[in-house]
């Protein structure tokens, strides 16, 4: 659903420094993805066959594989990337004052994979939504970033997500 408060129409205006996903392993980007581009998605979303919850799932459509490839060549985020950055999932999770759920501070560990394969360095094979999942060895996940995009308006008074800094060199 779209934000209840107005929306300036401005792009970017403030980029995270790159000390800050150096160093805390996070960086806040506000007005990241211009606001007609999140209207669509949140329109694209509202017509999704999500079950329950949500879905990690989301790289199916095209309108999402297109989102992570445009996400990747954006100037706040490409330096943070390797050349060869690939999008691996995209979750869409559907929270409401309704249907909502404590999520305890957790580390995301495990990506899918195509298949499993026999390896001392993967463990914690699991399957979610007919996929499989791993965790694969560290030098997999230091070569990964998450990006968190928010359709809502998002604050500490609403439940947004709580980062632990430093946390990415656990």
């Amino acid at each position: 659903a779209p934000p209840s408060s107005p929306r300036s129409t401005e792009a970017v205006t403030q980029v995270a420094p790159p000390q800050s996903l150096d160093t805390h392993g996070y960086a806040v980007v506000p007005r990241a993805v211009e606001h007609a581009r999140i209207d669509s998605i949140a329109s694209l979303l509202a017509h999704a066959p999500l079950d329950g919850a949500g879905t990690r799932r989301m790289l199916d459509p095209d309108w999402c594989a297109a989102l992570a490839r445009d996400l990747r060549s954006m100037s706040w985020l490409r330096p943070h990337l390797p050349d060869d950055a690939v999008a691996v999932q995209c979750t869409a999770f559907v929270k409401s004052p309704e249907r909502n759920w404590l999520v305890s501070i957790h580390q995301d560990l495990s990506i899918p994979v195509a298949e499993r394969v026999e390896s001392p360095a993967c463990s914690g094979w699991s399957e979610k939504e007919g996929d499989v999942f791993v965790q694969p060895p560290i030098s997999v996940l230091e070569r990964m970033l998450a990006v968190r995009l928010h359709l809502d308006d998002c604050h500490a008074a609403n439940g947004s997500l709580r980062v632990v800094p430093g946390s990415h060199g656990f």
